[in-house]
């Protein structure tokens, strides 16, 4: 795909959708198969039955996978701006950190790791965590505080 911006999403999306899709597959798996009985004898099959009964009760399972696919996602992106450095696609993370790596500036290599772990935390607290906690609580699997 050569170095440009099409090779980067390439490596995030091979990074992250084996993550999401085992997500979906284990949230499906996990449906209780009352549900699809139920579902099936008012009259939810086939398409109707996959977005009435079928994601709704994979929801959990599909954003846990999300979450896994969004973390290999993050990690793709840092390996791939560590491989492919040009300066057509700029500076981010990944490339700090090489950079630090080359330049032997230990200070430039913790500050790269320390902005990695900050952006992760930081989307995980922001995004994940309160909609993880919403579609649980939903569903009756998180007490209500």
């Amino acid at each position: 795909l050569g170095l440009n911006n099409s090779m980067m999403y390439a490596v995030i999306l091979l990074g992250a959708v084996p993550s999401i899709a085992n997500g979906l597959v284990a949230g499906i798996d996990q449906i209780p198969p009352l549900f699809l009985r139920a579902g099936r004898t008012m009259g939810a099959t086939g398409l109707r039955g996959a977005w009435h009964i079928m994601m709704p009760a994979s929801l959990p399972g599909y954003l846990a996978g999300l979450k896994q696919g969004w973390a290999f996602s993050w990690r793709s992106l840092m390996a791939a701006e560590i491989i492919a450095s040009s300066p057509d696609l700029g500076v981010g993370l990944g490339q700090l950190l090489e950079n630090g790596r080359n330049n032997a500036s230990m200070s430039q290599v913790f500050l790269a790791i320390f902005l990695i772990l900050l952006v992760g935390i930081a989307i995980d607290l922001l995004i994940f965590s309160p909609l993880e906690r919403r579609v649980l609580r939903s569903r009756g699997l998180l007490a209500r505080s």
